[in-house]
């Protein structure tokens, strides 16, 4: 693996931790030379000049003494923690750094975990992938949409429509968990539903919590806004929000991003330093990285991981459809896939999302004659 050293500083460990801790386990003298492939490395980014966040030097030393503090279970994985990106002399030359540390780490199967820095640097970590030749899916956990105007400069609030335009066009599908209807332009959204892109609201979320696991099982990268939790569980929200996810509801989607075979990065994003509850909040964004490392240890490499050829397989006749709806059940999980024919069969860059992932319940709809959604949405993708 190339040497990415020149990139990093250490982060000072505060105390000693005991042998069952994670301040013992996680590996911090790193040698470049012997990280092992499918392993996590854990890297912090202190680039905030896109945005009005209060940052503090001694913010990500915090946030690492309570991840240390946490008790390691029985994880067969190593963990990495790079240290600190170095802060390059303009906000692009970091940028650059990271895309290729990224770019870098996921080539060999090491997932990235990226605590930060402003929400823009989900620009680097995307651009990361185009060095892979990866048509990929990006999910945002927002409670805003962050599309900004593609003549206007990136910001830590608008830097989606910087993906959206990027060429080569490498971004399959795009989608926003916990949106705020009052953070939201009618005209975003006529956008998101051009571009066939899935976004659901908080309220969604809370009224039917299961559908985020195949959402998170879709997912390549996965950006989280903290100012999507709300003001009583994180602290330092800088919306000042009275509402948003709640801290463990924070923690339960991380395990399910952990869980996925799919995801190969994940960024926590505007971490924003408040002197009077830094460690609360410090502590939250540690929880959340726990659940995550937790979810990859119990990954069942289902698809793309694994093979399909040994899953079950269900077809479903659908009224004035002219082709059945094919469905897939994991004989690992018991999770579950929808088909969807891609019209150009001699072209395999799409071949990697031609299988969706969805749940029993979309499975029992289509058996009532309803065309999924999921379906449709995806085959005009691919068409």
């Amino acid at each position: 693996m190339k040497d990415l050293s020149i990139y990093f500083k250490p982060i000072h460990k505060l105390s000693a931790y005991s042998e069952t801790q994670l301040g013992y386990k996680i590996i911090d003298e790193v040698d470049y030379d012997t990280i092992e492939n499918e392993s996590i490395a854990i890297l912090f980014v202190s680039e905030y000049r896109n945005s009005t966040i209060a940052h503090h030097n001694a913010s990500f030393q915090i946030i690492q003494n309570k991840l240390y503090q946490l008790e390691a279970h029985h994880w067969s994985k190593n963990i990495y923690n790079l240290g600190e990106v170095s802060q390059g002399l303009t906000q692009f030359d970091t940028y650059i750094a990271l895309k290729e540390i990224i770019a870098e780490l996921v080539k060999n199967d090491i997932i990235p975990i990226v605590i930060g820095g402003s929400q823009d640097l989900t620009y680097p970590i995307f651009q990361a992938y185009e060095k892979l030749e990866q048509t990929v899916n990006l999910m945002s956990v927002d409670a805003e949409f962050d599309l900004g105007e593609v003549n206007k400069d990136i910001q830590w609030d608008a830097w989606l429509n910087k993906i959206i335009v990027h060429k080569p066009n490498y971004l399959f599908n795009y989608t926003n968990l916990g949106f705020q209807s009052y953070y939201i332009n009618l005209k975003e959204k006529h956008l998101f539903d051009e571009l066939f892109f899935d976004y659901y609201s908080l309220g969604e979320f809370y009224t039917n919590n299961k559908m985020v696991e195949p959402l998170v099982r879709n997912t390549d990268i996965l950006t989280f806004d903290l100012n999507a939790i709300r003001s009583s569980d994180y602290k330092a929200n800088t919306k000042d929000s009275p509402h948003g996810f709640y801290g463990e509801d924070a923690c339960r989607i991380m395990r399910y991003a952990g869980l996925s075979d799919k995801l190969t990065s994940l960024g926590l994003f505007n971490f924003s330093h408040n002197k009077n509850t830094v460690k609360i909040d410090a502590n939250l964004v540690a929880q959340m990285i726990w659940y995550f490392i937790e979810g990859v240890h119990q990954r069942k490499n289902d698809y793309p991981k694994g093979s399909k050829k040994t899953y079950t397989k269900y077809r479903v006749a659908v009224d004035d459809f002219k082709d059945e709806i094919v469905f897939y059940k994991s004989d690992k999980s018991g999770r579950w896939w929808i088909e969807v024919p891609y019209p150009n069969t001699q072209n395999l860059k799409f071949q990697r999302h031609l299988l969706v992932p969805c749940t029993y319940e979309t499975y029992q709809n289509a058996v009532k004659n309803d065309i999924p959604n999921l379906w449709w949405k995806t085959y005009q993708k691919l068409v």
